[in-house]
């Protein structure tokens, strides 16, 4: 008895020590570039050390809630009533992108939504929403967001209240997810945790009328003509969300 409880013990301490190193060797490699990835022209949008190349919307600062956290682009989770005036607000990457293929890795708090939005146009709008599509980070299980709009069109990795991921395959609340978005000659595809979960095609009759069908027109009556070229933007929903390894090759 006494033999098999070393054995146990012995087999913990080594499977602690192995998902440790993991866990330092996942560290150094954050916020990096491959040689690889170097040479097939992809873009750190985020060092992991400070808020370089990042600004709030329609500002030249950053808003207070977005901070640097142990190799994050960390949101604090504020209300209105607790964050002081300036303190809030979306986060958008200071240059335009039009066909291009966009990696970002992404942790929610518990209960907790946010966003990542692209091709968004500043100039003449009062938000990103009024005309950027929006890739969904949610958690699944806690938010009531998870249960509106149409077929799960507002879970994770959904076109946000246009189309669905499928299969849903995001990692629960507090876990690391990837997501990826590539945009090319209208061609869009939403990729989570490794797997398309979306593809539709911008600018056509098809997607006139699935816009139709949203929320958008409420917010800009011809919200279906995004722009060709526009802003990526992380959003500021009132919860913790965190983010990293974000990059982009355009196409």
């Amino acid at each position: 008895m006494m033999k098999n409880l070393l054995a146990l013990l012995l087999l913990t301490l080594i499977m602690n020590a192995a998902w440790d190193s993991d866990a330092r060797a996942q560290k150094t490699r954050d916020n990096k570039l491959s040689e690889a990835e170097k040479k097939e022209g992809w873009i750190l949008m985020f060092n992991g050390k400070n808020t370089d190349g990042w600004r709030g919307w329609q500002r030249e600062d950053t808003p207070g809630v977005w901070t640097v956290e142990d190799g994050t682009l960390f949101c604090k989770g504020m209300t209105g009533d607790e964050a002081s005036p300036g303190q809030k607000g979306y986060l958008i990457y200071d240059e335009q992108f039009g066909n291009f293929h966009l990696k970002v890795d992404w942790k929610i708090s518990e209960g907790g939504n946010s966003g990542i939005f692209y091709l968004g146009a500043e100039e003449g709008h009062n938000s990103i929403v009024e005309t950027a599509p929006e890739m969904q980070v949610l958690d699944n299980e806690r938010h009531p967001d998870a249960t509106k709009g149409k077929n799960g069109n507002r879970k994770a990795g959904a076109l946000y209240d246009l189309v669905p991921a499928v299969p849903q395959n995001a990692r629960p609340a507090g876990e690391w997810n990837s997501a990826e978005v590539i945009v090319k000659d209208g061609h869009l595809q939403h990729i989570q945790n490794g797997q398309v979960v979306v593809s539709v095609q911008l600018w056509t009759e098809d997607w006139k009328e699935l816009v139709s069908g949203s929320k958008f027109p409420g917010i800009r009556e011809d919200w279906y003509d995004v722009p060709r070229k526009g802003y990526i933007g992380l959003q500021d929903h009132g919860d913790d969300v965190w983010f990293k390894n974000i990059k982009i090759k355009k196409l």
